[in-house]
């Protein structure tokens, strides 16, 4: 069996969900036929059934499907703006946790660079009663449901368990385990509908409250999430799985763990499947609006394979270099989503210089608000490991609390000893 860096896989990394793997495909990128920017030897980025609603180069394509989930956007030119903002943003977020980490203020941190736009165009397509189940890169969903850039940080500080409260913003916080969150998930959507059997609201106009399961090409493999679908599909629970395939798990090329499309996946368990390229944000955006209406109102739950690229490393832990080669992140760089939606903006004269210039300020004042107050984080006592296990006390937990206090107590005699 050849190893993952051998020759025979480094000049074909990742054809699955893409044209390479598409027998109806007609060129190596785009639904038209036409090769996306480079052509096949850089890579590509969707089939010809992938939704891609912007090229590359910015430029708009029309699409009646998909522009009526868009109508609200594309007349709002401060809707626009919000989320070009959004996503550079959550770039110098992570550019800035990065380096927090490398000059020893994270323990670690899990880079999003590349997927802005699949992130912040599924999450702008949320309504505030849904409900969110990440990963441990969602790092842009959690900034547009609210959640503090420094309660970002916390978890990868090493001095809480949990950044943010849940319920505050509705999206549980990072997950892990990979793809575990993926059937909690399912369970919470279940529950959705159990209250809207009791409390009547499925018959409201717009339809239940929603999850989405945010998770990577990697987690496909995960018996979690399989089993996941079953459920999801059993019940038509109001769920859309989120599958950002950005081409490796890890070390291991998406290619090596599924032959097909991870969108084709879909129809073995009863899902509508969506591909869309994750680089797209108005494409993301309109998929997930779509998938989101069909959840609330009965149509089933929908799995979205956003085709995107992580560009940097897995974490700060891992060296990229070991197992894919430069050109190949250098041609995703060319399909960069800000660049993209950028050039959108610039064309239709809703991006001026001022305005740049604006969102380039809000970014460096989140990256100094971000630095100090990561600075202002004080480390917990010991004994607050054992807040917020558990919604009430109970007996097993007081003892080993007590338990450990004791053993805490002990290193404190050491201490008293040595000093006399």
């Amino acid at each position: 069996m050849p190893g993952i860096t051998d020759s025979t896989t480094r000049g074909d990394l990742s054809p699955a969900g893409t044209a390479r793997e598409n027998p109806t495909a007609t060129g190596p990128g785009a639904p038209d036929g036409r090769p996306a920017d480079g052509g096949a030897d850089e890579g590509t980025d969707g089939g010809a059934g992938t939704v891609r609603l912007l090229d590359p180069d910015g430029v708009r394509h029309p699409s009646p499907e998909h522009d009526r989930w868009l109508t609200d956007v594309d007349g709002d030119d401060r809707a626009l703006l919000q989320i070009l903002e959004d996503m550079v943003v959550v770039r110098r977020i992570d550019t800035e946790a990065t380096a927090l980490q490398r000059q020893g203020e994270l323990a670690l941190w899990p880079p999003v660079l590349g997927q802005e736009a699949a992130q912040i165009g599924s999450a702008h397509a949320l309504r505030r009663d849904d409900f969110v189940f990440g990963s441990y890169r969602e790092h842009g969903v959690a900034y547009v449901r609210g959640v503090a850039p420094v309660d970002l940080l916390r978890e990868w500080r090493g001095v809480v368990t949990a950044g943010w409260d849940p319920y505050t913003v509705n999206m549980a916080t990072p997950q892990i385990i990979v793809g575990g969150h993926v059937l909690h998930g399912v369970g919470y959507a279940m529950g959705i509908l159990a209250d809207a059997e009791r409390d009547d609201a499925a018959g409201r106009d717009d339809g239940t409250a929603a999850v989405v399961s945010y998770f990577g090409d990697g987690a496909m493999s995960q018996g979690a999430v399989n089993e996941a679908f079953v459920f999801a599909a059993t019940w038509s629970a109001p769920v859309v799985f989120f599958c950002q395939n950005n081409q490796w798990a890890i070390s291991e090329p998406v290619a090596l763990q599924s032959h097909v499309p991870l969108v084709a996946r879909a129809d073995g368990f009863g899902l509508t499947g969506v591909q869309v390229d994750g680089n797209d944000v108005l494409g993301v955006l309109a998929v997930t609006r779509a998938a989101l209406h069909r959840a609330r109102t009965g149509g089933g739950p929908t799995l979205i394979e956003a085709v995107t690229y992580r560009r940097g490393p897995h974490t700060t832990a891992d060296d990229p270099t070991r197992y894919r080669e430069t050109a190949e992140v250098e041609a995703w760089a060319r399909r960069d989503p800000i660049d993209r939606f950028t050039a959108y903006l610039r064309d239709r004269d809703v991006l001026t210089d001022a305005a740049e210039a604006h969102v380039r300020e809000v970014a460096d004042q989140v990256a100094a608000a971000l630095r100090a107050a990561l600075a202002a984080i004080q480390t917990p006592p010991p004994l607050a490991i054992f807040e917020h296990v558990y919604a009430e006390p109970n007996p097993a937990l007081a003892a080993e609390r007590d338990a450990y206090a004791q053993y805490l107590a002990g290193f404190a005699d050491d201490v008293a000893d040595g000093a006399r």
